[in-house]
Formats: structure tokens, C-alpha cells, sequence
């Protein structure tokens, strides 16, 4: 079952445009958008989440609309970027309960559950935090509100080796319950380990979007891994 849908997404800037993309999440599955930078993923995800106004297009979560049923639809998903740009000098124990107040479905268990696992002192500020852990933070206020669906920009920026496998960990638990993880990267090897699916986009236009098997077989020559397969079609798309 696909639990997201987009048809024919556009916007245009004056030196780029996103142009008819399309493509489906399944339920329970962890898809990885490729792309390089300035490839159009950030745009897509914005447009995911009505963070832009899209020129075109239909986006639709649940079989719902988000036009007109954005509040219902963003009860059930989450979102988290790379970094933590907000509230920097407030307390980390003081953004988690502003955060609270916003969702009726806040899992109070899973939020201490995900702060223990991932050694957040709420005391601290995000100011006062590595890079690593501002994701680690991003990523916590997204998990506690039992969310359906994941939409995660470059979630692993920033992050040591180590951290970065409890992470891809997380995700493949949280597909055994069912969650639908999105998530944009430039790190391969992560897309090697966890990912069901491939979405790959290129300047603006969605060039493929299947299983990672099938996009390694449609694609990719005996023997390449998925970083060379993106490295040889980006370069041949020049």
C-alpha cells in the first residue's frame, strides 16, 4: 500500500525548476532520495510538507489530500533536517514542552524512552550541543508523537560512524513497527544498509524510483556499488 503519493509536483524558481515529479511511499518501508546537491530534494521535502506553495501538482498522505487536511495529516507524520537551526539558547526540557502542546498523539513514554537512548541532557541548550547531537534532538521531537511516517532531510549529517548505525538501526526498528521512513542523503553506504526502496532525482526530475534492487539491475553495471551506479549517471547526465 502506498501510505504517500505525489503527482506531478512543480515550482519554479528563476534558476530552477521542480519539474512534474512524482513518486509513492510504501507503508512500512525505508526509502532513500538521492540526489545531488542542488538536485531538487531539499525543494521536494519542502513541498511535502507545504513549506513551499508549489506551482502544480497533488500531494496526498494516507489516501488524504494535504491540501485542505494539512493539521489532521501532520498530527501523523514527522519531520526532522540535519541541524537544529531554532530556539538556541532556550533549554532543551523547554522546546520539548513547547513541542508537546502541538500534538495530541505526544507518547510521553517513547519521548523518555528515545531521550535515555540517545543521551540528551534537557538541561542543556542546543547551542551547547556537537552536531550530532542537535540531530539526535531534531530526530527525538519527530519520534515522539507516534508518527506514521518519517521525512527526514540529511538526518546523518553531522554524525560520527558509531551514531550513525544506532541511527540506521533505529530506522530498521521502527519499519518492524510499521513506521514509513523518507530520508535524503548523500552517504550511500547508509542507503546500502537500510534502504527498501530508491527515489533518485536529477536536476529537477524524478529519474527513478524502485526497489534498490531493481534500481542497482536497471542501472548499474556487474559489480558497481550504489555510490559508483549515482557517481556514473551523474556524470553522463552532464
Amino acid at each position: 500500500m502506498n501510505i504517500v503519493e505525489l503527482g506531478s509536483v512543480c515550482k519554479t524558481y528563476p534558476e530552477f525548476r521542480l519539474n512534474n515529479v512524482s513518486f509513492s511511499l510504501e507503508e512500512g518501508k525505508i526509502t532513500g532520495f538521492i540526489g545531488r546537491n542542488g538536485a531538487g530534494k531539499t525543494t521536494t521535502i519542502k513541498a511535502m510538507l507545504n513549506l513551499i506553495h508549489t506551482d502544480g501538482g497533488e500531494i496526498s498522505y494516507f489516501g488524504i489530500p494535504l491540501k485542505g487536511h494539512e493539521t489532521e495529516i501532520k498530527q501523523r507524520i514527522g519531520y526532522s533536517t540535519g541541524t537544529l537551526s531554532w530556539y538556541p539558547r532556550k533549554k532543551i526540557r523547554e522546546i520539548s514542552d513547547v513541542s508537546r502542546s502541538f500534538y495530541n498523539r505526544w507518547d510521553e513514554d517513547a519521548y523518555r524512552r528515545y531521550i535515555t537512548l540517545f543521551g540528551i541532557d534537557e538541561n542543556k541548550k542546543p547551542i551547547e550541543l556537537s552536531e550530532g547531537m542537535k540531530v539526535k534532538f531534531n530526530l527525538l521531537l519527530a519520534l515522539s508523537h507516534r508518527a506514521e511516517v518519517l521525512i527526514l532531510d540529511e538526518p546523518t549529517s553531522g554524525l560520527d560512524p558509531f551514531s550513525r548505525d544506532e541511527l540506521l538501526e533505529l530506522f530498521r526498528t521502527l519499519k518492524e513497527h510499521g513506521v514509513t521512513v523518507f530520508f535524503s542523503t548523500h552517504i550511500t553506504s547508509d542507503l546500502e544498509r537500510c534502504a527498501d526502496n530508491i527515489v533518485y532525482i536529477s536536476r529537477g526530475e524524478i529519474k527513478a524510483d524502485c526497489s534498490a534492487e531493481n534500481f542497482l539491475q536497471n542501472y548499474g553495471y556487474t559489480g558497481e556499488s550504489l555510490e559508483e551506479v549515482f557517481l556514473r549517471l551523474e556524470r553522463e547526465a552532464k
